[in-house]
């Protein structure tokens, strides 16, 4: 069986992805709590597909390149009438609260809706997406930087993983991968 970064990375580059099953088993059911207060599972309570990041609102690593890219697709699709929410599940939830989250994310898109829960429903989340979430040093400023998952997922509406995108494409190749999983099929 093929390295997990290899294959995302043959499926993107092939743009075969939509026709092709993966070729691992990623993504299943947690509970955790949004920027409200609310709870929020796997399913998009308007049946929306979802871009899902695991990472943190004060990154100033990968999660600063790969929340705007989520934020250019949404809108990108959005002028396809294809509606995605934008989702970030915390790897640092000592920093991303239900108090903290919700303004950095909100400055990166509107629709932006962060996660968080304690460690042992995070871990669930976790484990469900193969994230594995390390401190590396912590800044003055910032806090604990941590070394954590790269990839955006793309989930259906029920939560049900569809395909991975690195966050190394640029918007319109995302927003093209991701049409072929959510176009309507004619």
């Amino acid at each position: 069986m093929l390295p997990r970064a290899l294959a995302v990375s043959l499926l993107a580059a092939s743009g075969a992805a939509a026709e092709t099953p993966l070729p691992f088993d990623l993504g299943g059911a947690y509970a955790l709590t949004n920027q409200f207060g609310g709870t929020r599972t796997e399913a998009d309570p308007e049946g929306h597909a979802q871009l899902l990041f695991f990472g943190y609102a004060n990154c100033l690593n990968i999660c600063s390149a790969a929340l705007p890219l989520m934020a250019e697709v949404v809108d990108a699709l959005a002028e396809d009438g294809i509606a995605v929410t934008p989702v970030m599940i915390t790897v640092a939830p000592d920093q991303d609260t239900v108090e903290t989250m919700g303004a950095p994310l909100a400055e990166i898109h509107p629709d932006f809706i962060g996660l968080t829960g304690d460690r042992a429903t995070l871990q669930t989340a976790y484990d469900a997406f193969a994230i594995e979430v390390e401190p590396l040093f912590q800044d003055p400023e910032y806090g604990w930087v941590y070394a954590h998952g790269s990839f955006v997922h793309l989930l259906d509406g029920a939560g049900d993983m569809l395909t991975l995108l690195p966050p190394i494409l640029d918007a319109e190749r995302s927003a093209d991968i991701v049409r072929g999983y959510l176009a309507p099929r004619g």
